[in-house]
């Protein structure tokens, strides 16, 4: 049983996970990426052999942490893996994904996890706590994928803090659909990858804990649901990279618009939220070659 580990601020001593790797196998099987289809009102016919949608190697690799281990958050506690930082809000900031080969349904894949930096700033709302993890996918010991993960720590704000402005999306997207998430798909998706923070699905502790006005929206899922439209766009050339950057919530059930416009061998697509300013930005690059038709 892990010893409950002092949470500080002090940089020195949270430097000191930079290195700590851990190391994860998972069959990548079909149950859970159909799962992840009706969770999405979609037919579940996802089949062995079939290549993963971008993102959805979040359904897979997640760590069994004891109910013992949590936080009343519903995170786990810190110290173990990551560093023991002791601002209270956890928010994924996005990242990067530098693809050699695609995942595949039914395939059994190891991630080895990395911590590559910690960093402290001071923000407009006071200290800001950034640790970059590295995560390498390897399919019998053939490299696959590496993602970059971004992570920021933060205070509460205040009760009378002024939501920061945005920055208004794109209005000339080339497709895009409109999604209206609930309490319920949040609640599935959720279980799906196996993760606890309470702001997705207790809506008393979204709004009376962490001052959100609802339940807030994965940003994994609005990063899949983004990367998957843009791949859509380039369906025969093969997907090298995607670089996510989550610039501000989104909250359940207020409907929100998923766009992208296409490029040689690029799509840039982003996530506009209901005031139309960007929840989050998608970029993808294609491997180079004659524009398809």
């Amino acid at each position: 049983m892990q010893a409950d580990i002092d949470l500080t601020l002090d940089i020195d001593i949270l430097r000191q996970w930079i290195g700590r790797t851990e190391v994860m196998t998972d069959h990548l099987d079909a149950g859970a990426a159909q799962r992840m289809q009706v969770t999405l009102d979609r037919v579940a016919d996802m089949r062995e052999g079939a290549e993963l949608p971008p993102f959805w190697h979040y359904l897979y690799f997640n760590p069994q942490v004891p109910a013992s281990q949590l936080k009343e958050d519903g995170h786990e506690k810190l110290g173990r893996f990551l560093p023991p930082i002791s601002l209270p809000r956890r928010m994924w900031a996005g990242g990067t994904v530098k693809i050699t080969q695609p995942l595949r349904v039914g395939e059994t894949c190891t991630k080895t996890s990395t911590i590559r930096d910690v960093t402290l700033k001071q923000g407009r709302s006071g200290p800001l706590c950034f640790v970059t993890v590295d995560h390498d996918f390897t399919v019998a010991g053939e490299h696959r994928l590496t993602e970059r993960q971004n992570i920021v720590y933060r205070d509460m704000p205040a009760a009378d803090a002024e939501p920061p402005t945005g920055k208004a999306a794109p209005l000339d997207p080339t497709v895009g659909f409109t999604m209206t998430p609930d309490r319920i798909m949040l609640f599935r998706y959720s279980a799906l990858i196996f993760y606890s923070h309470r702001i997705h699905y207790d809506l008393d502790y979204a709004h009376d804990v962490e001052g959100y006005p609802g339940l807030v929206v994965h940003g994994p899922l609005m990063a899949a649901l983004a990367g998957e439209l843009g791949r859509n766009l380039q369906p025969c050339k093969p997907l090298k990279s995607m670089s996510i950057r989550a610039l501000s919530p989104l909250f359940a059930p207020t409907p929100f618009h998923v766009e992208a416009r296409r490029e040689a061998d690029t799509a840039q697509t982003w996530v506009r939220g209901p005031s139309g300013d960007l929840a989050m930005t998608v970029d993808l690059t294609f491997a180079t070659g004659p524009q398809d038709t």
